[in-house]
């Protein structure tokens, strides 16, 4: 059984663990931190020192994702420019030792049934990487659609761009995948 639970100081540790490379690390953090690696006193000093870097006070949300076995995957959440009806779901890692089981597909809806049920969120969005094939194919197995983009976000890095997939799922298409 998977659950969700509040992030904590001491879960920087097996996450950073799950970025092998910097692929995989910017993959999941894009271009938020300066350099490569990371540890964990960096990890909860953008947490929760920096906010996440959200300008907004009380506008980051950190969750951890778990099983009878300990950590399998982690994501955050916040508010897109302080609108309480819009969340943003991003930094979405799992244990790539753990692939193939599913635990992205439900960690992500267990974000959505958060975001829906206890947040009273009309929409949730998530972006993309557009060489993140495994992580667009989740999302949308979750239930988010494209949104069409009159210009796509590009995220330079290694020196290339890396366009972003914008996805979303609002509150009535949830509810009629769910119910």
């Amino acid at each position: 059984m998977l659950y969700l639970r509040p992030y904590k100081r001491t879960d920087a540790k097996t996450i950073i663990s799950w970025c092998e490379n910097e692929d995989i690390f910017r993959k999941w953090t894009s271009d938020r931190y300066d350099s490569y690696p990371i540890n964990e006193d960096d990890m909860n000093y953008k947490y929760f020192d920096c906010n996440g870097d959200c300008v907004e006070s009380d506008n980051f949300y950190p969750m951890t994702a778990c099983n009878e076995n300990g950590i399998v995957g982690h994501f955050i959440m916040r508010y897109v420019d302080s609108n309480p009806r819009i969340l943003r779901i991003g930094f979405v890692i799992v244990d790539d030792k753990k692939r193939g089981h599913g635990y992205g597909k439900k960690m992500i809806q267990l974000a959505l049934e958060y975001a829906f049920r206890i947040a009273g969120a009309e929409q949730v969005t998530i972006g993309v990487f557009e060489n993140n094939k495994s992580a667009y194919h989740c999302y949308k197995a979750a239930g988010f659609h494209d949104v069409h983009q009159e210009q796509q976000e590009v995220c330079e890095l290694f020196g290339e761009n890396w366009k972003v997939f914008e996805l979303a799922i609002d509150r009535k298409e949830y509810f009629s995948i769910t119910e």
